[in-house]
């Protein structure tokens, strides 16, 4: 793990515009090493577009993200995703490779050969059976392929895991396990982690930390018990609303 001792991530004034939209409006904040943070908020909150400009999938129109005490953008492409772990939203398996062959990507991308052992010892961090390994992507369920994509995201040992919607795609049941193994894998490897999500209940039970965004900005930073205690204001109360109704009317058919 790195030997910077500030924060693993700090957007300095960053700001995101497609022609006349304006997707992120001069964001600054500070990521603590070993947070997990959760990026909560509308379609089109901005909340995807804050997140890709650490890995530079997205280049910023103004400000600064620095990892690690580092300016990304005068950092090597290559070296810098190398640190940081990305699971995306849809997956993104390559179909013609094995699962073996998928968590090694990154690695041999960057001339270096993933050992067996390795990736055995990489699927059974994420609860999945070593002779796995030899299927193809199509062989496996959908939650089954995003414990693959999990496992490929930390193939690299990286020091910051991001997440886009991660879970979006899996059943309720699905979803929850997956979430809580990588809560587990966080605390277990000292990561910072970053997830997105539309999902309030989800960002409540895994995050220390959720940061709500509407049009581009930060509107609440707050911990989730904070959270369901009423504070981070409107926009933030009326994310928490949801889960709170449905805890509610659970609570009714019990009666």
């Amino acid at each position: 793990m790195s030997t910077h001792e500030g924060p693993a991530v700090q957007f300095r004034d960053l700001a995101k515009s497609y022609g006349e939209t304006r997707a992120v409006e001069h964001v600054s904040l500070e990521i603590p090493r070993g947070q997990f943070v959760a990026l909560v908020g509308a379609s089109g909150s901005g909340k995807s577009t804050l997140l890709k400009t650490v890995n530079r999938l997205i280049d910023p129109s103004a400000g600064e993200v620095l990892f690690e005490g580092e300016d990304v953008s005068a950092q090597p492409l290559p070296a810098l995703r190398r640190r940081i772990g990305y699971v995306f939203q849809s997956i993104g398996l390559f179909p013609h490779m094995s699962v073996a062959e998928n968590i090694a990507i990154g690695p041999r991308l960057a001339g270096e050969c993933l050992a067996g052992l390795r990736i055995e010892e990489l699927l059974r961090l994420v609860e999945l059976e070593p002779d796995l390994a030899t299927r193809m992507p199509d062989a496996l369920s959908g939650g089954q392929r995003q414990r693959v994509g999990v496992a490929r995201a930390l193939a690299a040992d990286p020091h910051l895991l991001l997440m886009d919607e991660p879970f979006g795609a899996l059943d309720p049941v699905t979803r929850d396990a997956l979430g809580e193994r990588v809560r587990a894998l966080h605390q277990e490897l000292g990561l910072t982690t970053v997830m997105v999500t539309h999902d309030m209940a989800e960002a409540l039970l895994l995050a220390d930390r959720v940061l709500v965004m509407d049009a581009g900005r930060i509107v609440a930073d707050e911990t989730p018990a904070a959270l369901v205690a009423g504070k981070g204001g409107e926009v933030a109360q009326a994310l928490v609303a949801v889960p709170r109704h449905q805890a509610e009317r659970l609570a009714e058919l019990s009666r």
